[in-house]
């Protein structure tokens, strides 16, 4: 289970961060300073946004970044770096600067969601750890907002550990979870551990322990009289199932004053099943007993669901919600951006690809969100240089980030800068919310998203610009390249 409070995970890291590690301190390179930006290319799902998940498990890994004796021994054993260069590693600690959008942010590709300015070899280094926390959680953030609002208002509950890549799958897929907006998780550690509130009652299993149906149902009802979801499907969901259901909850929760109730209905025709389900428990007077629906759920199905009229008043979504089955991976990169000079000059730096996409922005920059001032919505986000200033008394004008030949000039704007410090000078200045605050936060910062740029298929293509200094830049290391 990956703990970083608990366990070093220093040597969770590609084995070339070592070489370059080696070859800077070799070349005398290691303490010059470096630019890194973390982003990512495309929307899971060709969705309109993305969720960020994943910084507090990062933090964590920073602050506990050391190499043991038995580490070094190790790297020792491969005969490949500077024996120098291991001693060295005895004393080795971050000690740079690193800016990050929040979790629980909408983001979008193309902009930085992490900048690291910090000496190459540390730089370099932390690669690994920060793309594969950042991509796992932000992955998983993103597909359960997307059930989440497929739901539409209806609860929740991620039902996945069983079915996750893994411990840390289920662990933080359940935490990343609950940023993107589910109510629950099956997963016990991740309530014990981030406050995701832990739900569940009964497997089929339970049901089969007993001689009937309807004796495994009066027991779970006495034990449980305030919590009690049945499992209805074990042997014939309408025929025994629901009918047991209903005689258990009237003889055993009815007297006692109880009404909350439920039934879990998890295999067959959910739409057809659950509306013949909720007029049985209507008609013997149960109306305030909810049905809940699992089974291979995602977004598609629930979405169908409901537009079938399925009388479900929650779910629980399982492996395709904590792998992301539709879209498995979060293609965040981390790219040099700029390196620094001795006298603090910043020398913007460029990737250069056939392939358009993997051309990157240079230079040390920020990130800037812009909201309508009259109605609060988010219009666009705008990528600038470090030090410029957006004046918001002034319009904006804006290229589409496909095609350039469309401008949007924006005027009755508020900004807001996206990024904040998190480490300076090696020193975590940052306080991680709690997972209750970040989920809200989510919430909150989606809704300022339009529904266009929230459609499930073709969603609106939201602005994300560059400044026209940090455009001219770029094209012209473009330009030279090419010479």
């Amino acid at each position: 289970m990956t703990d970083t409070k608990r366990q070093n995970f220093t040597m969770l890291c590609d084995y070339y961060e070592l070489t370059m590690a080696n070859g800077y301190f070799k070349a005398g390179m290691a303490d010059g300073i470096t630019y890194f930006d973390m982003f990512f290319r495309d929307v899971p799902d060709g969705g309109g946004f993305a969720i960020c998940a994943g910084l507090e498990q990062f933090i964590d890994y920073i602050n506990n970044l050391h190499f043991t004796d038995e580490d070094i021994e190790y790297l020792r054993s491969k005969n490949v770096f500077d024996e120098e260069f291991l001693e060295s590693l005895k004393s080795f600690k971050f000690t740079g600067d690193v800016y990050a959008v929040p979790e629980g942010t909408p983001i979008f590709p193309g902009e930085p969601i992490v900048t690291v300015r910090a000496p190459a070899t540390q730089a370099q280094f932390i690669e690994t750890f920060l793309l594969l926390s950042i991509n796992h959680q932000s992955l998983i953030a993103t597909k359960a907002n997307r059930i989440v609002r497929a739901s539409k208002g209806r609860a929740v509950a991620e039902f996945g550990s069983r079915r996750a890549q893994g411990a840390d799958g289920a662990y933080l897929g359940a935490r990343a979870a609950y940023i993107g907006g589910c109510n629950a998780t099956a997963c016990t550690i991740s309530d014990r551990d981030f406050g995701v509130p832990a739900t569940g009652t009964m497997a089929h299993s339970w049901v089969q322990m007993f001689d009937s149906e309807y004796e495994a149902f009066k027991t779970y009802c006495e034990i449980y009289p305030t919590n009690a979801t049945l499992l209805v499907d074990t042997y014939n969901t309408l025929k025994s199932g629901v009918p047991n259901a209903i005689k258990v909850f009237k003889e055993v929760l009815l007297p006692k004053g109880i009404t909350k109730c439920a039934i879990r209905l998890d295999s067959g025709d959910i739409s057809y099943i659950s509306k013949k389900a909720r007029k049985m428990l209507d008609d013997a007077g149960l109306k305030e007993c909810k049905i809940v629906a699992s089974n291979s759920l995602d977004e598609e199905i629930i979405l169908a669901l409901i537009r079938q009229g399925a009388a479900v008043d929650s779910f629980g979504v399982g492996e395709r919600m904590i792998t992301s089955k539709s879209t498995p991976v979060f293609g965040g990169v981390y790219k040099l951006c700029a390196r620094e000079n001795a006298d603090g000059t910043i020398v913007p730096k460029i990737k250069i690809s056939e392939n358009a996409a993997k051309i990157t922005n240079p230079h040390y920059k920020k990130v800037y969100r812009l909201f309508d001032k009259e109605n609060g919505m988010a219009i666009a986000d705008y990528i600038a240089l470090h030090d410029e200033k957006i004046d918001e008394s002034q319009p904006l004008e804006l290229f589409d980030p496909e095609h350039t030949w469309k401008r949007k000039v924006v005027t009755d704007y508020t900004v807001r800068e996206l990024q904040v410090p998190i480490f300076l000078g090696g020193k975590c200045v940052y306080t991680s919310p709690s997972t209750e605050e970040i989920r809200a936060y989510c919430l909150k910062e989606v809704d300022t998203l339009w529904d266009e740029v929230k459609r499930f298929q073709n969603p609106h293509n939201y602005y994300v610009d560059l400044s026209q200094k940090l455009w001219d830049i770029k094209h012209e290391l473009l330009k030279n390249a090419s010479k």
